[in-house]
Protein backbone atom coordinates (compact mmCIF):
# COMPACT_ATOMS: atom_id res chain seq x y z
CA UNK A 1 0.00 0.00 0.00
CA UNK A 2 1.59 3.47 -1.03
CA UNK A 3 2.33 6.59 1.39
CA UNK A 4 0.53 9.77 0.81
CA UNK A 5 4.32 12.33 1.21
CA UNK A 6 2.97 16.10 2.08
CA UNK A 7 4.59 18.76 0.28
CA UNK A 8 5.21 21.63 1.84
CA UNK A 9 6.36 24.35 -0.36
CA UNK A 10 7.78 27.42 1.11
CA UNK A 11 9.08 29.13 -1.92
CA UNK A 12 7.22 32.30 -0.78
CA UNK A 13 9.39 32.16 2.69
CA UNK A 14 12.77 30.43 2.87
CA UNK A 15 12.57 30.96 -0.76
CA UNK A 16 12.31 34.85 -0.65
CA UNK A 17 15.56 34.72 1.86
CA UNK A 18 17.41 34.08 -1.25
CA UNK A 19 20.10 37.33 -1.43
CA UNK A 20 18.82 39.81 -3.85
CA UNK A 21 15.41 38.53 -4.00
CA UNK A 22 12.49 40.60 -3.08
CA UNK A 23 9.05 39.67 -4.24
CA UNK A 24 5.99 42.28 -4.14
CA UNK A 25 2.45 41.10 -2.88
CA UNK A 26 1.23 40.76 -6.22
CA UNK A 27 4.32 38.22 -6.56
CA UNK A 28 3.80 36.14 -4.14
CA UNK A 29 -0.13 35.93 -4.75
CA UNK A 30 1.08 34.94 -8.88
CA UNK A 31 3.14 32.49 -6.92
CA UNK A 32 0.45 31.24 -4.74
CA UNK A 33 -2.24 30.47 -6.89
CA UNK A 34 -0.23 28.50 -8.98
CA UNK A 35 0.61 26.23 -6.08
CA UNK A 36 -2.88 26.06 -5.46
CA UNK A 37 -3.08 24.90 -8.80
CA UNK A 38 -0.26 22.83 -8.81
CA UNK A 39 -2.42 21.11 -5.37
CA UNK A 40 0.70 21.38 -2.90
CA UNK A 41 -0.52 20.38 0.51
CA UNK A 42 0.42 23.37 2.39
CA UNK A 43 2.33 26.93 1.29
CA UNK A 44 4.17 28.96 3.67
CA UNK A 45 3.43 32.49 2.81
CA UNK A 46 5.78 33.98 4.87
CA UNK A 47 7.50 35.10 8.24
CA UNK A 48 4.20 37.81 9.49
CA UNK A 49 6.17 39.26 11.96
CA UNK A 50 9.12 40.05 9.98
CA UNK A 51 7.76 42.73 8.61
CA UNK A 52 4.45 44.44 8.01
CA UNK A 53 4.44 43.74 4.10
CA UNK A 54 4.99 40.28 4.57
CA UNK A 55 2.72 40.62 7.26
CA UNK A 56 -0.25 41.85 4.45
CA UNK A 57 1.22 39.67 2.09
CA UNK A 58 0.28 35.91 4.31
CA UNK A 59 -3.30 37.52 5.07
CA UNK A 60 -3.90 38.31 1.64
CA UNK A 61 -3.02 34.94 0.37
CA UNK A 62 -4.90 33.17 3.45
CA UNK A 63 -8.04 35.44 2.19
CA UNK A 64 -8.11 34.73 -1.22
CA UNK A 65 -6.23 31.27 -1.92
CA UNK A 66 -8.22 28.25 -1.20
CA UNK A 67 -7.04 24.72 -1.39
CA UNK A 68 -3.67 23.99 0.26
CA UNK A 69 -3.42 25.27 4.14
CA UNK A 70 -1.89 28.30 4.51
CA UNK A 71 0.88 28.95 6.77
CA UNK A 72 3.27 31.05 8.16
CA UNK A 73 6.43 31.13 10.45
CA UNK A 74 6.71 32.15 14.09
CA UNK A 75 9.45 32.37 16.47
CA UNK A 76 8.90 30.80 19.89
CA UNK A 77 7.77 34.07 21.12
CA UNK A 78 4.48 35.21 21.99
CA UNK A 79 4.29 38.46 19.86
CA UNK A 80 5.39 36.14 16.56
CA UNK A 81 2.98 33.46 17.44
CA UNK A 82 0.24 36.20 17.91
CA UNK A 83 1.19 38.08 14.56
CA UNK A 84 1.42 34.51 12.59
CA UNK A 85 -2.11 33.64 13.80
CA UNK A 86 -3.96 36.93 12.65
CA UNK A 87 -1.78 36.72 9.78
CA UNK A 88 -3.33 33.25 8.63
CA UNK A 89 -6.42 33.59 10.50
CA UNK A 90 -8.87 33.64 7.94
CA UNK A 91 -7.10 30.56 5.36
CA UNK A 92 -9.32 27.91 4.84
CA UNK A 93 -6.82 25.44 6.37
CA UNK A 94 -4.01 27.45 8.44
CA UNK A 95 -0.98 26.59 10.46
CA UNK A 96 1.24 28.21 12.72
CA UNK A 97 4.78 26.83 12.48
CA UNK A 98 6.79 27.55 15.25
CA UNK A 99 10.96 27.04 15.13
CA UNK A 100 13.70 27.58 17.72
CA UNK A 101 17.36 26.99 17.78
CA UNK A 102 18.37 23.44 19.31
CA UNK A 103 22.08 23.30 18.66
CA UNK A 104 24.68 24.30 20.99
CA UNK A 105 26.54 26.51 18.34
CA UNK A 106 22.97 28.69 18.01
CA UNK A 107 21.67 28.22 21.82
CA UNK A 108 25.07 30.36 22.86
CA UNK A 109 25.67 32.31 20.04
CA UNK A 110 22.65 33.22 18.98
CA UNK A 111 19.59 32.86 21.22
CA UNK A 112 22.01 33.07 24.37
CA UNK A 113 20.00 30.74 26.33
CA UNK A 114 20.55 27.35 28.19
CA UNK A 115 18.73 24.11 27.20
CA UNK A 116 15.97 24.46 30.06
CA UNK A 117 15.05 28.48 28.38
CA UNK A 118 15.17 26.73 25.00
CA UNK A 119 12.41 23.89 26.44
CA UNK A 120 10.28 26.09 28.36
CA UNK A 121 9.90 28.53 25.07
CA UNK A 122 9.47 25.61 22.96
CA UNK A 123 6.46 24.26 25.13
CA UNK A 124 4.91 27.87 25.75
CA UNK A 125 5.15 29.02 22.12
CA UNK A 126 3.83 25.22 20.90
CA UNK A 127 0.49 25.72 23.38
CA UNK A 128 -0.14 29.01 22.05
CA UNK A 129 -0.12 28.37 18.83
CA UNK A 130 -2.51 25.24 19.47
CA UNK A 131 -4.87 27.75 21.61
CA UNK A 132 -5.41 29.19 17.86
CA UNK A 133 -5.96 26.61 15.46
CA UNK A 134 -5.67 22.41 15.29
CA UNK A 135 -2.70 22.26 12.98
CA UNK A 136 0.67 23.51 14.64
CA UNK A 137 4.36 22.14 12.99
CA UNK A 138 7.28 22.69 15.08
CA UNK A 139 11.00 22.56 14.35
CA UNK A 140 14.15 22.10 16.45
CA UNK A 141 16.46 24.68 14.09
CA UNK A 142 19.96 23.28 13.39
CA UNK A 143 18.37 19.71 14.09
CA UNK A 144 21.17 18.26 12.16
CA UNK A 145 24.13 19.65 14.43
CA UNK A 146 22.47 19.34 17.73
CA UNK A 147 22.70 16.68 20.15
CA UNK A 148 20.09 13.92 19.42
CA UNK A 149 18.55 13.11 22.87
CA UNK A 150 17.93 16.80 22.91
CA UNK A 151 16.19 17.28 19.78
CA UNK A 152 14.27 13.85 21.28
CA UNK A 153 13.01 15.81 24.29
CA UNK A 154 12.20 19.07 22.41
CA UNK A 155 9.56 16.82 19.95
CA UNK A 156 7.88 14.91 22.54
CA UNK A 157 7.37 18.30 24.55
CA UNK A 158 5.93 20.08 21.36
CA UNK A 159 3.70 16.85 20.53
CA UNK A 160 2.90 17.04 23.93
CA UNK A 161 1.45 20.33 23.69
CA UNK A 162 -0.26 19.99 20.81
CA UNK A 163 2.49 19.76 17.78
CA UNK A 164 0.33 18.00 14.94
CA UNK A 165 3.99 17.86 12.57
CA UNK A 166 6.99 18.01 13.72
CA UNK A 167 10.24 18.97 11.03
CA UNK A 168 13.40 17.85 11.33
CA UNK A 169 15.77 21.02 9.32
CA UNK A 170 19.18 20.14 8.16
CA UNK A 171 19.34 24.35 8.29
CA UNK A 172 22.94 24.81 7.24
CA UNK A 173 22.99 21.47 4.72
CA UNK A 174 25.21 19.77 6.60
CA UNK A 175 24.11 16.05 6.64
CA UNK A 176 24.51 13.43 4.45
CA UNK A 177 21.80 11.30 2.88
CA UNK A 178 22.95 8.09 4.94
CA UNK A 179 23.33 10.09 8.28
CA UNK A 180 20.08 12.11 7.73
CA UNK A 181 18.29 8.91 7.01
CA UNK A 182 19.31 7.54 10.24
CA UNK A 183 18.34 10.97 12.46
CA UNK A 184 14.87 10.26 10.88
CA UNK A 185 14.70 6.66 11.69
CA UNK A 186 15.99 7.47 15.17
CA UNK A 187 13.00 10.11 16.05
CA UNK A 188 10.90 7.12 15.21
CA UNK A 189 12.55 4.84 17.60
CA UNK A 190 12.89 7.77 20.45
CA UNK A 191 10.17 10.19 20.67
CA UNK A 192 7.37 8.47 22.68
CA UNK A 193 4.72 9.61 21.26
CA UNK A 194 5.92 10.35 17.34
CA UNK A 195 2.90 8.27 15.98
CA UNK A 196 0.78 11.29 17.14
CA UNK A 197 2.86 13.61 14.61
CA UNK A 198 3.74 13.72 10.89
CA UNK A 199 7.61 13.64 10.69
CA UNK A 200 8.48 16.59 8.37
CA UNK A 201 11.99 16.94 6.56
CA UNK A 202 13.43 20.90 5.78
CA UNK A 203 16.71 20.29 4.06
CA UNK A 204 19.41 22.71 2.35
CA UNK A 205 21.34 21.91 -0.25
CA UNK A 206 24.96 23.54 0.81
CA UNK A 207 26.28 20.34 -0.13
CA UNK A 208 24.49 19.55 -3.11
CA UNK A 209 22.64 17.13 -0.70
CA UNK A 210 18.95 18.35 -0.53
CA UNK A 211 17.11 16.25 -2.79
CA UNK A 212 19.10 13.06 -1.31
CA UNK A 213 18.74 13.73 2.30
CA UNK A 214 14.70 14.59 1.56
CA UNK A 215 14.47 11.54 -0.18
CA UNK A 216 16.03 9.70 2.50
CA UNK A 217 14.35 11.08 4.72
CA UNK A 218 11.00 9.84 3.34
CA UNK A 219 12.55 6.22 3.23
CA UNK A 220 13.03 6.20 6.51
CA UNK A 221 9.43 7.34 7.53
CA UNK A 222 9.37 10.79 6.99
CA UNK A 223 6.17 11.27 5.27
CA UNK A 224 5.94 15.63 4.63
CA UNK A 225 8.60 17.25 2.49
CA UNK A 226 9.94 21.02 2.68
CA UNK A 227 10.97 22.82 0.03
CA UNK A 228 10.86 25.60 -2.49
CA UNK A 229 10.33 25.64 -6.48
CA UNK A 230 13.64 26.02 -8.51
CA UNK A 231 15.44 25.02 -5.22
CA UNK A 232 15.78 28.98 -4.38
CA UNK A 233 16.40 30.11 -0.38
CA UNK A 234 18.81 30.57 1.94
CA UNK A 235 22.91 30.57 0.57
CA UNK A 236 23.24 27.43 -2.05
CA UNK A 237 19.19 26.69 -1.49
CA UNK A 238 16.25 24.97 -0.68
CA UNK A 239 15.38 21.00 -1.50
CA UNK A 240 13.83 21.50 -4.87
CA UNK A 241 10.59 20.69 -4.84
CA UNK A 242 9.96 19.63 -7.80
CA UNK A 243 13.06 17.12 -8.10
CA UNK A 244 11.04 15.57 -5.19
CA UNK A 245 8.01 15.37 -6.75
CA UNK A 246 8.92 13.52 -9.60
CA UNK A 247 11.59 11.11 -8.22
CA UNK A 248 8.16 10.13 -5.76
CA UNK A 249 6.12 9.97 -9.18
CA UNK A 250 8.94 8.00 -11.26
CA UNK A 251 10.15 6.04 -8.62
CA UNK A 252 7.05 5.76 -6.24
CA UNK A 253 7.77 1.80 -6.65
CA UNK A 254 10.83 1.99 -4.30
CA UNK A 255 9.66 3.87 -1.44
CA UNK A 256 5.96 2.66 -1.95
CA UNK A 257 4.93 6.86 -1.71
CA UNK A 258 2.91 9.11 -3.83
CA UNK A 259 2.27 12.84 -3.65
CA UNK A 260 -1.15 14.54 -4.68
CA UNK A 261 0.30 17.33 -6.32
CA UNK A 262 -0.72 17.45 -10.46
CA UNK A 263 2.78 17.50 -11.66
CA UNK A 264 1.71 19.34 -15.03
CA UNK A 265 1.63 22.44 -13.73
CA UNK A 266 5.51 22.17 -12.41
CA UNK A 267 7.00 23.95 -15.47
CA UNK A 268 4.33 26.92 -15.34
CA UNK A 269 5.75 27.27 -11.63
CA UNK A 270 9.14 26.70 -12.41
CA UNK A 271 8.98 29.75 -15.11
CA UNK A 272 6.58 31.94 -13.17
CA UNK A 273 9.19 31.36 -9.79
CA UNK A 274 11.83 32.34 -12.19
CA UNK A 275 10.48 35.19 -13.62
CA UNK A 276 9.51 36.85 -10.05
CA UNK A 277 12.15 36.34 -8.51
CA UNK A 278 14.83 36.89 -11.25
CA UNK A 279 16.96 34.09 -10.55
CA UNK A 280 17.37 32.13 -13.83
CA UNK A 281 17.00 28.33 -14.06
CA UNK A 282 20.37 27.02 -15.09
CA UNK A 283 19.83 25.36 -18.32
CA UNK A 284 21.19 21.43 -16.95
CA UNK A 285 18.87 21.67 -14.12
CA UNK A 286 16.72 18.61 -12.79
CA UNK A 287 13.46 18.55 -14.30
CA UNK A 288 12.88 21.90 -14.87
CA UNK A 289 16.06 23.12 -16.96
CA UNK A 290 16.37 24.08 -20.36
CA UNK A 291 18.10 21.14 -21.36
CA UNK A 292 16.68 18.68 -19.09
CA UNK A 293 14.88 16.73 -22.25
CA UNK A 294 17.26 17.69 -25.11
CA UNK A 295 19.44 15.16 -26.89
CA UNK A 296 22.97 16.26 -28.08
CA UNK A 297 24.37 12.97 -28.59
CA UNK A 298 23.45 11.23 -32.05
CA UNK A 299 23.09 7.90 -30.29
CA UNK A 300 20.82 9.55 -28.10
CA UNK A 301 18.69 11.76 -30.85
CA UNK A 302 18.56 8.03 -32.27
CA UNK A 303 16.98 6.42 -29.57
CA UNK A 304 14.30 8.75 -28.55
CA UNK A 305 13.25 9.20 -32.22
CA UNK A 306 12.69 5.32 -31.81
CA UNK A 307 11.41 4.99 -28.65
CA UNK A 308 11.52 8.09 -26.13
CA UNK A 309 11.40 6.50 -23.21
CA UNK A 310 15.26 5.08 -24.26
CA UNK A 311 16.89 7.99 -22.89
CA UNK A 312 13.99 10.14 -20.94
CA UNK A 313 12.53 8.70 -17.62
CA UNK A 314 10.13 11.11 -17.45
CA UNK A 315 7.72 12.18 -20.34
CA UNK A 316 7.99 16.05 -20.72
CA UNK A 317 4.02 16.69 -21.04
CA UNK A 318 3.67 14.82 -17.54
CA UNK A 319 5.52 18.41 -16.12
CA UNK A 320 3.86 20.15 -18.60
CA UNK A 321 6.36 21.22 -20.95
CA UNK A 322 4.56 22.45 -24.03
CA UNK A 323 5.90 20.24 -26.89
CA UNK A 324 5.24 22.31 -29.68
CA UNK A 325 2.10 24.72 -30.72
CA UNK A 326 -0.20 25.59 -33.35
CA UNK A 327 0.27 29.43 -32.38
CA UNK A 328 3.21 30.82 -33.78
CA UNK A 329 3.71 34.83 -32.61
CA UNK A 330 4.76 37.47 -35.53
CA UNK A 331 4.31 41.17 -35.91
CA UNK A 332 1.10 40.14 -37.98
CA UNK A 333 -0.38 38.09 -34.49
CA UNK A 334 -3.34 40.09 -32.62
CA UNK A 335 -3.99 40.45 -28.84
CA UNK A 336 -6.13 36.88 -28.92
CA UNK A 337 -3.16 34.76 -30.21
CA UNK A 338 -0.93 36.66 -27.57
CA UNK A 339 -3.36 36.38 -25.09
CA UNK A 340 -3.75 32.26 -25.30
CA UNK A 341 0.00 31.80 -25.71
CA UNK A 342 0.62 33.68 -22.05
CA UNK A 343 -2.06 31.81 -20.66
CA UNK A 344 -0.27 28.56 -21.88
CA UNK A 345 2.87 29.87 -19.79
CA UNK A 346 0.47 29.98 -16.77
CA UNK A 347 -0.31 33.36 -16.99
CA UNK A 348 -3.40 36.06 -16.22
CA UNK A 349 -3.20 39.37 -17.41
CA UNK A 350 -6.39 41.93 -16.79
CA UNK A 351 -6.85 44.21 -19.61
CA UNK A 352 -4.74 46.71 -18.98
CA UNK A 353 -1.82 44.71 -17.95
CA UNK A 354 -2.09 42.46 -21.62
CA UNK A 355 -2.25 46.13 -23.14
CA UNK A 356 1.11 47.07 -21.87
CA UNK A 357 2.30 43.31 -22.98
CA UNK A 358 0.71 43.63 -26.30
CA UNK A 359 3.09 46.57 -26.99
CA UNK A 360 6.08 45.52 -25.71
CA UNK A 361 5.70 42.25 -27.73
CA UNK A 362 4.83 44.32 -30.64
CA UNK A 363 8.01 46.72 -30.48
CA UNK A 364 9.80 42.65 -30.24
CA UNK A 365 8.10 41.38 -33.14
CA UNK A 366 8.82 44.81 -35.51
CA UNK A 367 12.90 43.23 -34.82
CA UNK A 368 12.20 39.59 -35.06
CA UNK A 369 10.65 37.52 -37.18
CA UNK A 370 9.01 35.14 -34.56
CA UNK A 371 8.82 35.64 -31.06
CA UNK A 372 9.01 33.03 -28.74
CA UNK A 373 8.32 31.42 -25.34
CA UNK A 374 11.29 32.96 -24.01
CA UNK A 375 11.12 36.20 -25.83
CA UNK A 376 7.11 36.22 -23.99
CA UNK A 377 9.07 35.31 -20.51
CA UNK A 378 11.26 38.16 -20.97
CA UNK A 379 8.64 40.91 -22.26
CA UNK A 380 6.41 39.72 -18.75
CA UNK A 381 9.67 39.84 -16.23
CA UNK A 382 9.71 43.56 -17.55
CA UNK A 383 6.36 44.20 -17.68
CA UNK A 384 6.15 42.92 -14.32
CA UNK A 385 8.34 45.30 -13.33
CA UNK A 386 7.06 47.98 -15.09
CA UNK A 387 3.82 47.47 -12.69
CA UNK A 388 5.91 49.15 -10.32
CA UNK A 389 4.74 52.79 -9.78
CA UNK A 390 7.60 54.27 -12.08
CA UNK A 391 8.30 58.01 -10.30
CA UNK A 392 10.97 58.45 -13.17
CA UNK A 393 10.81 57.34 -17.01
CA UNK A 394 13.50 56.51 -19.36
CA UNK A 395 12.61 58.69 -22.60
CA UNK A 396 15.66 58.71 -23.93
CA UNK A 397 19.37 56.79 -23.98
CA UNK A 398 22.09 56.88 -26.29
CA UNK A 399 25.61 56.23 -26.30
CA UNK A 400 28.87 56.80 -28.07
CA UNK A 401 31.04 54.06 -27.57
CA UNK A 402 34.74 53.01 -29.54
CA UNK A 403 38.11 51.37 -28.95
CA UNK A 404 39.65 55.01 -29.20
CA UNK A 405 37.04 57.23 -27.52
CA UNK A 406 35.56 57.29 -24.27
CA UNK A 407 32.13 55.87 -23.88
CA UNK A 408 29.70 58.46 -23.19
CA UNK A 409 25.98 58.58 -22.48
CA UNK A 410 23.34 60.59 -22.99
CA UNK A 411 19.74 60.11 -20.92
CA UNK A 412 16.91 62.17 -20.70
CA UNK A 413 14.30 61.13 -17.99
CA UNK A 414 10.55 62.44 -17.19
CA UNK A 415 10.51 63.25 -13.26
CA UNK A 416 7.65 62.74 -11.35
CA UNK A 417 5.98 66.21 -11.79
CA UNK A 418 6.64 65.20 -15.60
CA UNK A 419 9.41 67.24 -16.69
CA UNK A 420 12.23 66.45 -18.57
CA UNK A 421 15.46 66.15 -17.23
CA UNK A 422 18.50 65.47 -19.35
CA UNK A 423 22.20 64.99 -18.11
CA UNK A 424 25.42 63.05 -19.95
CA UNK A 425 28.45 61.35 -18.54
CA UNK A 426 31.51 59.60 -19.08
CA UNK A 427 32.03 56.19 -17.60
CA UNK A 428 34.68 53.06 -17.76
CA UNK A 429 32.43 51.40 -20.28
CA UNK A 430 28.75 52.35 -21.97
CA UNK A 431 26.66 50.95 -19.66
CA UNK A 432 29.12 52.39 -16.71
CA UNK A 433 28.48 55.60 -18.37
CA UNK A 434 24.96 55.09 -18.85
CA UNK A 435 24.35 54.78 -14.97
CA UNK A 436 26.61 57.36 -14.60
CA UNK A 437 23.75 59.75 -16.41
CA UNK A 438 21.15 58.78 -14.77
CA UNK A 439 22.56 59.21 -11.36
CA UNK A 440 23.26 62.31 -12.05
CA UNK A 441 19.67 63.38 -12.92
CA UNK A 442 18.38 61.31 -10.16
CA UNK A 443 21.08 61.89 -7.66
CA UNK A 444 20.03 57.95 -5.62
CA UNK A 445 22.91 57.09 -3.66
CA UNK A 446 23.59 53.46 -4.23
CA UNK A 447 26.04 50.62 -5.29
CA UNK A 448 25.69 48.15 -7.86
CA UNK A 449 26.28 45.23 -6.64
CA UNK A 450 25.50 42.82 -9.80
CA UNK A 451 24.71 43.07 -13.48
CA UNK A 452 24.21 40.06 -15.74
CA UNK A 453 23.26 39.52 -18.95
CA UNK A 454 21.83 36.67 -20.99
CA UNK A 455 20.74 35.92 -24.32
CA UNK A 456 17.01 35.14 -24.17
CA UNK A 457 17.08 33.23 -27.91
CA UNK A 458 19.72 32.35 -30.34
CA UNK A 459 20.66 34.37 -33.26
CA UNK A 460 21.38 38.22 -34.64
CA UNK A 461 18.24 39.32 -33.02
CA UNK A 462 18.09 37.96 -30.04
CA UNK A 463 16.59 39.11 -26.87
CA UNK A 464 18.65 40.15 -24.47
CA UNK A 465 17.82 40.00 -20.75
CA UNK A 466 20.19 42.36 -18.26
CA UNK A 467 19.13 41.66 -14.33
CA UNK A 468 20.81 44.15 -11.91
CA UNK A 469 20.59 44.82 -8.52
CA UNK A 470 21.73 47.41 -6.09
CA UNK A 471 22.24 48.17 -2.36
CA UNK A 472 20.86 51.40 -0.86
CA UNK A 473 19.86 51.95 2.79
CA UNK A 474 21.28 48.40 3.53
CA UNK A 475 18.89 46.79 1.44
CA UNK A 476 18.82 45.36 -1.83
CA UNK A 477 16.86 46.35 -4.99
CA UNK A 478 16.50 44.03 -8.14
CA UNK A 479 15.74 45.26 -11.80
CA UNK A 480 15.50 43.58 -15.14
CA UNK A 481 14.72 44.27 -19.30
CA UNK A 482 14.77 43.05 -22.03
CA UNK A 483 15.31 44.07 -25.07
CA UNK A 484 17.07 43.39 -28.30
CA UNK A 485 19.55 46.69 -27.87
CA UNK A 486 21.78 45.38 -24.45
CA UNK A 487 21.98 49.00 -23.78
CA UNK A 488 18.48 49.99 -23.44
CA UNK A 489 17.59 47.13 -21.44
CA UNK A 490 20.82 47.63 -19.04
CA UNK A 491 19.04 51.08 -18.42
CA UNK A 492 15.32 50.27 -18.47
CA UNK A 493 16.65 47.09 -16.08
CA UNK A 494 18.67 50.09 -13.58
CA UNK A 495 15.56 52.54 -13.84
CA UNK A 496 13.43 49.83 -12.21
CA UNK A 497 16.03 49.02 -9.50
CA UNK A 498 15.67 52.83 -8.60
CA UNK A 499 11.96 53.20 -8.86
CA UNK A 500 11.64 49.98 -6.39
CA UNK A 501 13.80 51.82 -4.49
CA UNK A 502 11.76 55.31 -4.40
CA UNK A 503 8.94 53.05 -3.64
CA UNK A 504 9.90 51.89 -0.66
CA UNK A 505 11.08 54.81 0.83
CA UNK A 506 8.46 57.30 0.00
CA UNK A 507 5.81 55.64 2.29
CA UNK A 508 7.87 55.83 5.29
CA UNK A 509 8.80 59.21 4.29
CA UNK A 510 5.50 60.18 4.10
CA UNK A 511 4.71 58.54 7.46
CA UNK A 512 7.64 60.44 8.96
CA UNK A 513 6.49 63.88 8.19
CA UNK A 514 2.84 62.85 8.37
Amino acid sequence: MSDKVYIFDTTLRDGEQSAGVGFTIEDKLEVARQLARLNVDIIEAGFPFSSPGDFEAVSLIAREVRGPMIAGLARAHPDDVDSCWNAVSQAETPRIHVFISASEIHMAHQLRKNREDVMEMARAAVARAKSYCEDVEFSPMDATRSDREFVYQLLQAAIEEGATTVNIPDTVGYALPQEFGELIAAVRENVPDIDRARISVHCHNDLGMATANSLSGVLNGARQVEGAINGIGERAGNTSIEEVIMAISTRGDFGHVHTNVKTDELYRASRIVERVSGMAVQSNKAVVGRNAFRHSSGIHQDGVLKLRETYEIMDPASIGIPVGDSIVLTKVSGRHGLRARIADLGVELDEEALGRVYDAFKDVADRKDEVDDRDLQAILSEQAQVQVQEQWQLDLVQVSAGDHSSPTATVRLLDPEGELQQDAAIGTGPVDAIYQAINRVMNVENELTEFSVKSVTEGIDAVGEVTIRIEASGRTYTGRAADTDILVASARAYMHALNRYLNTTAPQAAAATG
